[in-house]
């Protein structure tokens, strides 16, 4: 029986597309259409060309915020992954418990990024802040402000409390979707819990882990808020991210052709890195799933 295509069905997507239009692709034209040109205000451009990528992509100050960032993401991608897992896997999969354990783990992920900046600046200060107070208590030495240490310290904790939740939801929707006999069966072999997790669980969840893992590596790689409210990119420079570096190249300097460049180089580095990941877990998760025995 041949498939029937009904093309009107375009007629329902064209208002979302015309609204992506808008939105996205008239102003990355007019970053393209900035980054290769140069002003001095009243409107004057000039044509640079691929000067300002060159320079960009010559750029230590480009470099040393990249390292930042993909060291800043492959920390994060450690902690909150396993740790999503590890936490999805005991949350109760029947009863009372199951309803208040989503809605507590959805909590963070319902706080504004500014607002998340906001309480752990507070949190961290050691004259007002629960968390500094109680680390200065314990004769330890701890100034987000002032040290570098703490600084990471101080984000990456603020990164996992906020969106490890969302790793936890994505893994428990992968684990609540396995039936019942898939368990039974292992039970019957008398397969270990190590066993149902690496041969069962795990490979049930690898779409969901997929998902999750792209999300937080884009999500970590263009972190701007969180940083900017509680360190404002500094001790120094040591925690000023390429998001951070940009706006004060955009914003703070007015170097709209060099900040154009940038931010193009930037989109097209988590869009490589991003494919990279989407790349690798397909390939694992296929080459895993020609392993498995067939029954």
């Amino acid at each position: 029986m041949n498939k029937t295509f009904d093309n009107k069905a375009w007629l329902f997507v064209l208002p979302v597309l015309l609204l992506v239009a808008f939105s996205a692709v008239i102003p990355l034209m007019t970053v393209v259409n900035y980054s290769v040109q140069d002003t001095f205000g009243n409107n004057q451009f000039f044509w640079a060309g691929t000067d300002w990528f060159v320079e960009t992509l010559t750029s230590e100050r480009f470099h040393q915020a990249l390292g930042r960032n993909l060291l800043f993401s492959a920390i994060i991608l450690a902690i909150e992954v396993p740790l999503g897992i590890l936490v999805a896997l005991a949350m109760p999969k029947k009863g009372i418990w199951v309803p208040i354990c989503l809605v507590l783990m959805a909590l963070p992920l319902l706080i504004p990024w500014n607002v998340v900046g906001t309480i752990w600046q507070v949190f961290g200060r050691t004259d007002i802040g629960l968390l500094g107070h109680t680390i200065a208590a314990l004769g330890i030495e701890y100034n987000y402000v002032q040290n570098t240490f703490d600084a990471w310290a101080t984000l990456i904790v603020m990164d996992v409390w906020h969106w490890t939740s969302l790793v936890v939801l994505l893994c428990y929707a992968g684990l609540v979707s396995i039936p019942d006999a898939y368990y039974q069966a292992a039970k019957i072999d008398g397969a270990s819990r190590w066993a149902v997790f690496r041969y069962i669980q795990l490979p049930k969840m690898g779409r969901v882990l997929l998902i999750a893992v792209l999300l937080r590596f884009m999500d970590s790689f263009m972190i701007y808020t969180e940083p900017f409210v509680v360190t404002g990119g500094g001790p120094g420079n040591s925690t000023t991210f390429l998001s951070i570096d940009l706006v004060k190249m955009a914003v703070g300097q007015f170097d709209l052709g060099p900040a154009a460049a940038m931010s193009l180089v930037y989109f097209l580095i988590i869009l490589l890195l991003s494919w990279i990941f989407y790349t690798v877990m397909e390939n694992a998760g296929r080459d895993r799933a020609m392993k498995e025995p067939v029954e």
